[in-house]
């Protein structure tokens, strides 16, 4: 048998045995590019919210589908894709990791680490949309919250596993209420994921500075997307800091999730809506823009036991215009939320800070998220700063006032004095109750108003010590007993008696 014999029954051999590979993918061919925004012909059985491949490499989302094109917003460079470039199924919805491995980390939209630390590495992977869990799931929220706010935590109590709405002009101390709670959460078991939309660069970075300093990225997970960024990664930035949360809510845990500010969030997809061409409607926003922030929102609950008791807190930012809560986005975030802490201009041009308007943001969760101790001095509260509201805004018309009529004005001015607060100093929870309890048992009531601040500041120092069986009794006791109040009230004469008679 001659050598060429051999070499064609090689080859013989070789076929009868090998088999053919098929690869099949679903292959589009890219019909127009704006901005982030790519239009693609030719995709058959592709999903919403599937992840695609263009031909350098870069990747892309789903997020519309027509009977003959798809939209797909893309993540990373746009300009390096053309007209008439390929674009491949992937079959995979899109993911994030997630893990421990996060704490401490400044991440952007899909994320990458952007802090210079090095590569984040995790096995596990969360899909980025997510349905919320069914009702059968969950639990009650009546575990508080504590932001270290004293105005918060007796008037506008927050729960574990709440959407609470923070709405206010710009420059109102939106973002301040958000850091302070993160602050507070220290040695509280609390994960906090901090969600940056639509912030300069050098806002960022002052963000992750102070929580560095104060020692709060140790629990803290910071999802950043700057204003710099393209839309789409400024669109899928919250769904991504909230599969992170998830994560740890699915572990037994409790995460606290910020979004500052969904009013940019909502800008961004309607950036994104109006280049794919969906019709538009109120203040140019497509249809669906109730269903982007419902399907977020509605992520954050309580878990029952059997679930693993986990619990996933959301505080999400609306900016409003001029104060108008009745625009378009903050309408739709207050219908979704369980209540809203509303920040007023006037009132922090006035210097009373944080500038929370007490009269018309509320808690839907009410005193269930209050320990019994903070309800003792809360219900009172309430009742003389309702009392102050009223009858201020009558004595402006009113020379001649009633001794009881003067006594309310009067305590409820040294209330409002009391409830101002500096801001990134968290206040604990107990020393709140002590302060208030002063204030509503009328002890403040011979206190000039411009002196409040320095009562408060001397006060504690000189109830350091002597009053730690008051302080733990409320920690671990939840209540002011009947012996804790005859002993506080004696701190309190005794300091009064030596500093301010």
């Amino acid at each position: 048998m001659s050598v060429i014999d051999t070499f064609f029954k090689d080859i013989e051999k070789e076929l009868s045995v090998a088999r053919a590979k098929i690869e099949e993918r679903n292959i589009g061919v890219v019909y127009e590019i704006k901005d982030e925004v790519a239009t693609v012909y030719g995709l058959k059985n592709v999903s919403f919210g599937e992840m695609v491949e263009f031909k350098d490499g870069t990747y892309g989302l789903v997020i519309d589908l027509k009977q003959d094109e798809v939209g797909i917003i893309i993540f990373g460079d746009y300009l390096k894709i053309e007209e008439g470039d390929s674009c491949a199924t992937t079959g995979r919805i899109l993911s994030v990791p997630v893990g421990d491995a996060f704490l401490g980390r400044v991440v952007n939209s899909m994320a990458q680490e952007i802090d210079g630390k090095g590569m984040i590495t995790s096995s596990k992977f969360y899909p980025v949309e997510r349905i919320a869990p069914g009702v059968i799931y969950r639990k009650s929220v009546d575990t508080p919250l504590q932001t270290g706010i004293k105005s918060i935590d007796a008037l506008i109590p927050i729960g574990r596993g709440q959407r609470e709405l923070i709405i206010g002009d710009r420059g109102t101390g939106k973002s301040t209420i958000a850091m302070d709670t993160i602050l507070n959460q220290k040695g509280n078991n609390v994960i906090c994921i901090y969600n940056i939309i639509g912030q300069r660069n050098a806002k960022i970075a002052s963000t992750v500075n102070l929580l560095r300093k104060k020692g709060a990225m140790e629990y803290t997970i910071v999802v950043a997307a700057a204003a710099s960024d393209p839309a789409s990664m400024q669109y899928i930035s919250p769904y991504v800091a909230c599969s992170l949360g998830e994560y740890f809510m699915d572990q037994g845990k409790d995460v606290l999730i910020i979004y500052d500010d969904l009013t940019k969030h909502a800008w961004a997809y309607r950036q994104i809506s109006l280049i794919i061409r969906r019709p538009s409607g109120r203040e140019a926003y497509p249809g669906d823009i109730f269903y982007l922030h419902s399907r977020l929102l509605e992520r954050a609950c309580k878990l029952d036991a059997k679930q693993g008791g986990g619990s996933l807190t959301a505080l999400p930012i609306i900016e409003t215009q001029e104060g108008d809560v009745s625009s378009y986005i903050p309408t739709n975030v207050i219908s979704i939320t369980d209540g809203q802490i509303f920040l007023e201009t006037d009132l922090f041009n006035a210097g009373i800070r944080p500038a929370v308007n007490v009269g018309t943001s509320v808690s839907r969760v009410g005193s269930t998220a209050q320990i019994k101790a903070m309800k003792q001095v809360a219900g009172k509260l309430k009742f003389d700063l309702a009392q102050y509201a009223e009858l201020a805004a009558f004595a402006q018309f009113e020379s001649d006032l009633d001794k009881e009529t003067k006594k309310f004005i009067d305590r409820g001015a040294r209330i409002t004095e009391l409830l101002k607060q500096k801001k990134h100093e968290p206040m604990d929870t107990s020393h709140q109750i002590v302060i208030l309890w002063i204030a509503v048992n009328g002890y403040l009531d011979g206190i000039p108003v411009p002196r409040i601040s320095e009562f408060e500041s001397k006060f504690f120092t000189f109830f350091a010590g002597r009053g730690e069986k008051i302080l733990n009794g409320i920690r671990t006791e939840k209540v002011i007993g009947k012996k804790e109040e005859e002993r506080l009230k004696g701190i309190v004469e005794e300091f009064i008696s030596l500093h301010y008679k």
